[in-house]
């Protein structure tokens, strides 16, 4: 009996190819994590110095604060392709915080009262509003990642590698959405309403009417 060698297909061969190269990459990756291990790492930070760009008064008054958190599990795939082989999958713990406040700048001569005896005030007011979601960084981070073939290729080549914006920013907007359905703009006005009062009252003021409007 004679033997035969049956010559591989060329796609075949590519494929072979391809698989070894990505064995030596990513041995090669581990390789350097592991050598970070021993040898260790430090850490140097030449920043450059702060500059105040702009100053702005504010006349606002930040009446209440609610903090928050929430599970984003954020995913994106590939049309015809396996999320093995592209797609990322992230899960994330953003928590946050968002204050309400009322403009006290947007109140006008008119909008104060005051009887000839300064006995009484009354005040009207523009609705206390939210301001934008602040996402805690020290407090939100990723639970866990999922990425595709090339996607983890992708990341080598990267000058930002594990991204986390759209997430981030994802979590910000739930926990925006999340400040408006709490009832912060209403706790932020009786929080107001008080100050003004107790203000008023150590003034002299015995009888002060604080409203709300648009």
């Amino acid at each position: 009996m004679t033997s035969r060698t049956v010559a591989l297909p060329r796609w075949a061969k590519l494929v072979g190819v391809l698989v070894v190269v990505l064995v030596l990459v990513f041995t090669g990756l581990r390789l350097l994590h592991r050598l970070d291990d021993v040898f260790g790492t430090e850490t140097h930070d030449r920043s450059g110095p702060t500059l105040l760009k702009s100053v702005r008064d504010l006349s606002r008054y930040d009446a209440a604060s609610g903090n928050f958190q929430v599970v984003v599990d954020l995913e994106k795939d590939t049309k015809y392709l396996p999320d093995a082989v592209r797609g990322t999958r992230t899960l994330y713990i953003g928590a946050g915080s968002v204050d309400a406040y009322v403009d006290l700048g947007k109140v006008g001569s008119g909008d104060i009262r005051v009887n000839d005896e300064r006995t009484s005030a009354t005040l009207k007011l523009p609705h206390a509003r939210l301001g934008p979601p602040a996402l805690d960084t020290d407090r939100s981070y990723a639970v866990s990642k999922q990425r595709g073939l090339l996607d983890r290729l992708g990341d080598l080549f990267s000058d930002n590698p594990n991204d986390e914006r759209a997430v981030r920013k994802l979590a910000a907007r739930h926990i925006g959405e999340a400040a408006r359905d709490s009832g912060l703009t209403e706790r932020a006005e009786r929080n107001t309403t008080g100050m003004l009062r107790g203000l008023l009252n150590s003034l002299g003021f015995k009888d002060v009417k604080v409203s709300y409007g648009t």
